[in-house]
């Protein structure tokens, strides 16, 4: 199979996954499961082992592009991967803890509301901005389209970069405030 035909044939269902997730996450954020009587404690220890998946999220991409400059592909592949799987394990967890718990109100005042807004902000809007760029740059790359993959990962590795590490000092700023 040529290689742009693997990306055409993935194209409609990354367009579909990419739709889909932003709008489940949606949808399941505003699911409490004890308004369907499913009687479940708040899944409170959550959010600082799904913030510390986002740093390893973090920590895998920057390793990811070492090995890669350092040519070593392998590695390179592996720990994209694996940044992937966190991503889903985060995912997992963040929709699981906001189905059992209210959300968290940010109780700082002043300038600081102002950083967590636009961080809180950016972090949403680029989450579901990432995750077509994620999946066309990893299929491009699977297809051994690596110049092309290159091109596209050049944006899509800052994004995702700042999605992860946002997402750790979001939770850090609003940790005070956890019930």
């Amino acid at each position: 199979m040529e290689n742009t035909t693997i990306e055409k044939k993935f194209k409609s269902l990354i367009i579909i996954v990419s739709v889909v997730i932003p709008l489940a996450v949606v949808l399941l954020f505003s699911i409490r499961l004890k308004d369907f009587g499913i009687n479940v404690e708040p899944l409170s220890f959550l959010p600082p082992i799904y913030a510390t998946i986002n740093g390893i999220t973090a920590l895998l991409l920057i390793l990811g592009v070492i090995a890669i400059k350092n040519d070593n592909r392998a590695l390179h592949q592996k720990l994209m991967t694996s940044a992937i799987a966190c991503s889903l394990v985060f995912l997992v967890m963040y929709v699981a803890y906001h189905m059992t718990a209210e959300s968290t109100k940010f109780g700082g005042e002043g300038a600081v509301k102002g950083i967590y807004y636009f961080l809180l902000i950016t972090h949403i809007i680029l989450s579901v901005t990432i995750i077509p760029l994620v999946l066309f740059t990893y299929v491009r790359a699977l297809s051994g389209e690596f110049d092309r993959h290159k091109k596209l990962a050049r944006i899509t590795f800052p994004l995702w970069l700042y999605v992860a590490v946002t997402g750790v000092i979001v939770y850090l700023m609003i940790a005070p405030y956890y019930v």
